[in-house]
C-alpha cells in the first residue's frame, strides 16, 4: 500500500508537470482576462479527451516562439480509391497538409478529410467541414494502447498459465497478486450469476473484459495522457460483444420468455392485449442492457477525467499561494479516488455481463423435473 501511495504521489506531480508544459501558452499575458484562459483550459481539456493520430506527450513553446511536441506518430491507414500508408507525422499535429499519391489530407479536430494543395475546407451552416472523409484505420493512440494491454495481458497470462504448470497449480511472482482476483472473478461473479453448469463457457470474456477495462482505466491515470475508456467507440465495441453473447447464447426459456412472458397459464385472447405492451417493452430491454453497459463505462471515466483536469487548469486561473495548494489537494484526492472507480467501473461492467449471461443461460426448474419424470418413467 505504501508502494501504490507514493507511485500516485508522483503520478499527479508528473500529471501536473506535463500540463504545465502543455498549457505554457495559456499563460495569460499583461492584457489577457480569466476568460481567455478558461478558453484555453477548455480546448486542453477537449483535446486531451479526443483520440489522436499521433501519440503527443506533452507540447512546449521554445524561446525561439516555435511549439515543441514531444512524442512520436502513429501509422495512418487510409482507403480512398486504394489503401493510403503513410506516417502521421506528414500532418505535423494538423499544422500542415499530407500528399499521399498525388492527395491531399488535412486533420481537422482528430478527422482527416480530403482537401486541396492549399488544405482549404468548406463548411456547412453548422460549421461542420463538408469536404468527403476516406475510410480512415488508422493506429490511433486509443488502438496503440489497446494493442499494448492486449500484449501485457497476454504476457500476464501466459505466465501465470506457464507458473502454474511448473510449479503444480501453485502461482509465483506476479501470480501470486493475480490469483485472488482470478478467483474472485469466477467464484463470486461468474458462478454467483450464471450458476455451477455453465459459467465456464463465459470465464474467457468475463476474465479478459475486467482486466482489459481495469487495465486501460489505470493507464487513463498516467501522464501519458490516454483516454480509451472514456472513447464512447471502445465502450460501444464492448458492449456489441456482451450483446452477441448474450443473445447468441441465449436458451429457450430466454428466448421465450421475452416473446412469451406470461406462459401458458392464460389463453392466447386473453394474454393479447398485455403481449402488446410487454412484448416490445423485452424486446426494447435486449437494445438498452447493452447501452446501459456503454453510456455507464463512458460517462464515469470521462467525468473523472474532466474533474481532475479542471481542477489541474485552476492552478493557472487563481496563481495564488492559496488557490494553488488548495487545486493541487484537490487534484490528489480526486486521483486517489480514481484509482478505485477504475476498479469499480471494470467490476461493474463484468457484474452486469455475467448478469446478462446469467439470464440468457438459465433454464427453468420444470423442465428438468419433466426431463427426470420422463426417466423415471422409461
Amino acid at each position: 500500500m505504501r508502494m501504490i501511495f507514493l507511485s500516485r504521489i508522483l503520478a499527479v506531480f508528473a500529471l501536473i508537470f506535463t500540463s504545465v508544459l502543455s498549457a505554457k501558452d495559456a499563460e495569460p499575458s499583461n492584457g489577457e482576462t480569466k476568460e481567455g484562459i478558461k478558453a484555453e483550459i477548455d480546448a486542453y481539456i477537449e483535446h486531451h479527451l479526443q483520440d489522436s493520430h499521433d501519440f503527443n506527450l506533452y507540447s512546449y513553446t521554445n524561446d525561439a516562439g516555435e511549439k515543441v511536441h514531444v512524442g512520436f506518430p502513429l501509422p495512418v491507414i487510409l482507403w480512398d480509391d486504394g489503401l493510403k500508408v503513410f506516417s502521421s507525422s506528414k500532418f505535423h499535429h494538423g499544422e500542415t497538409v499530407a500528399e499521399v499519391d498525388g492527395n491531399y489530407y488535412v486533420l481537422h479536430h482528430a478527422k482527416i478529410y480530403k482537401t486541396n494543395a492549399a488544405g482549404d475546407l468548406t463548411y456547412d451552416e453548422a460549421h461542420h467541414p463538408t469536404n468527403a472523409k476516406p475510410l480512415d484505420l488508422s493506429i490511433t493512440k486509443s488502438v496503440f494502447m489497446m494493442i499494448i494491454t492486449g500484449l501485457l495481458l497476454l504476457w500476464l497470462f501466459g505466465s501465470l498459465a506457464r507458473s502454474y504448470a511448473k510449479h503444480g497449480a501453485i502461482p509465483k511472482g506476479l501470480g501470486r497478486l493475480f490469483e485472488p482476483i482470478v478467483l474472485y472473478v469466477r467464484d463470486d461473479i461468474a458462478i454467483a450469476n450464471i450458476g455451477e453448469k455453465k459459467y465456464k463457457r463465459y470465464m474467457p470474456f468475463l476474465l479478459t473484459v475486467f482486466f482489459f477495462i481495469w487495465f486501460l482505466n489505470m493507464f487513463g491515470l498516467t501522464p501519458l495522457g490516454v483516454n480509451v475508456t472514456g472513447n464512447i467507440a471502445v465502450t460501444t465495441a464492448l458492449a456489441i460483444l456482451v450483446f452477441l453473447l448474450t443473445n447468441f447464447t441465449g436458451t429457450k426459456d430466454y428466448w421465450k420468455h421475452i416473446f412469451d412472458p406470461l406462459g401458458d397459464g392464460m389463453p392466447w385472447y386473453g394474454k393479447a392485449i398485455i403481449y402488446i405492451i410487454l412484448v416490445p417493452i423485452e424486446i426494447l430491454g435486449i437494445f438498452i442492457k447493452p447501452f446501459a453497459l456503454l453510456i455507464r463505462l463512458y460517462a464515469n471515466m470521462t467525468a473523472g477525467h474532466v474533474v481532475l483536469m479542471s481542477l489541474i487548469g485552476l492552478i493557472f486561473i487563481f496563481k495564488s499561494w492559496i488557490g494553488g495548494p488548495l487545486s493541487f489537494g484537490l487534484s490528489f484526492a480526486i486521483s486517489l479516488i480514481e484509482v478505485l472507480v477504475a476498479l469499480l467501473q471494470a467490476y461493474i461492467f463484468t457484474m452486469l455481463a455475467a448478469l446478462y449471461f446469467g439470464f440468457a443461460s438459465e433454464e427453468h426448474e420444470h423442465d428438468h423435473d419433466h426431463d427426470e419424470a420422463e426417466l423415471a418413467h422409461s
